[in-house]
């Protein structure tokens, strides 16, 4: 009797890592808590991996766009339908499926089952491991949304990417491939050899070279880093080039005050993008897009992943694996 109850239970809870205070990684705490329910349109994916971004810590430590604990930080999802609400057509049980759900608001997808509107993801690639696909939703898109929607890069362009071997610059320099452009990426020259396998033309160690001094004419600079070199990299770009900054740093109206109206400077926020996750899903398909997953934890030590996140070194990208 008592084993029939505890199977009862075990299928209405699930393990998830959650925060009650802001912090440090030691405020991320693996707990039992009930499992979600699909809406309608939605469907229950049972995790089999989630990836870590830079999103994730800054949440944890700031709240962000989710504000007070308690909370779940993760928008990588990955692993098979498990469940499906009313009115979804797109998918059925058992198919496996990879996305970023409801960003910039909570979906929770450091755990065990997640729910996701049916139409903000997309189905894995055959070729592609449950674990790889983790590590593509939030970087991809984010990639994707930069290059492809906002800049348009067209073949023979140029495209010079900050951080190109992190876990938006490895992608980025990918996707910008793809689209036939020419591209120089910035990391230290212990990873020149991994971008230049991924397809960089150019590689530059900012450590011991200003970009400013090397770099002149491209048509694209995609930021990733923010802070003081943002100002630095804009005499890189030629006249009417775009300059397109990912995280908070300087500041997009201080950026375009410098530029002076030569070029056009802007911000992006990644949304969730049905479209965005089939494209990146066919570039993985035919292998023109490979992630690159430096490093997995089991879900119990996401303060750890956290802790490596936070050292700002790692090529490409971290990934929790779930059950």
């Amino acid at each position: 009797m008592t084993s029939a109850l505890d199977d009862r239970e075990a299928e209405t809870t699930m393990r998830a890592i959650r925060q009650r205070a802001l912090g440090g990684p030691e405020v991320l705490e693996l707990v039992e808590v009930p499992r979600p329910d699909p809406g309608p349109t939605e469907v229950l994916v049972r995790m089999s991996a989630a990836g870590v971004n830079p999103v994730d810590w800054k949440t944890r430590a700031r709240g962000g766009f989710l504000g007070e604990p308690p909370f779940t930080v993760g928008w990588d999802v990955a692993g098979v339908v498990e469940a499906v609400g009313r009115g979804v057509t797109r998918f059925a049980t058992g198919e496996r499926v990879f996305g970023m759900p409801r960003f910039p608001h909570e979906a929770a997808a450091y755990a065990e089952y997640v729910t996701s509107p049916s139409r903000q993801l997309a189905r894995i690639p055959e070729r592609l491991g449950d674990v790889e696909a983790a590590a593509l939703p939030l970087a991809g898109l984010t990639a994707w949304q930069a290059l492809v929607e906002t800049a348009d890069v067209e073949p023979g362009q140029r495209v010079l990417i900050l951080a190109a071997a992190g876990g938006v610059g490895h992608l980025a320099v990918q996707i910008a491939k793809a689209r036939g452009a020419y591209v120089i990426g910035t990391a230290r020259s212990a990873k020149h050899t991994f971008l230049t396998e991924l397809g960089a033309d150019e590689t530059i160690d900012y450590t011991r070279e200003a970009v400013e001094e090397r770099v002149r004419d491209v048509d694209v600079v995609l930021d990733l880093v923010g802070g003081e070199t943002s100002p630095s990299a804009l005499p890189s770009l030629r006249d009417d080039g775009i300059f397109i900054a990912v995280p908070s740093g300087l500041g997009v109206e201080q950026l375009r005050e410098l530029a002076g109206g030569r070029v056009r400077v802007t911000g992006i926020l990644v949304e969730p993008d049905r479209a965005g996750m089939e494209a990146i899903a066919g570039l993985a398909a035919t292998g023109a897009l490979r992630p690159q997953v430096a490093r997995t934890f089991p879900l119990e030590q996401a303060a750890r992943a956290h802790e490596l996140g936070e050292m700002g070194r790692t090529q490409g990208k971290l990934v929790l694996t779930v059950g």
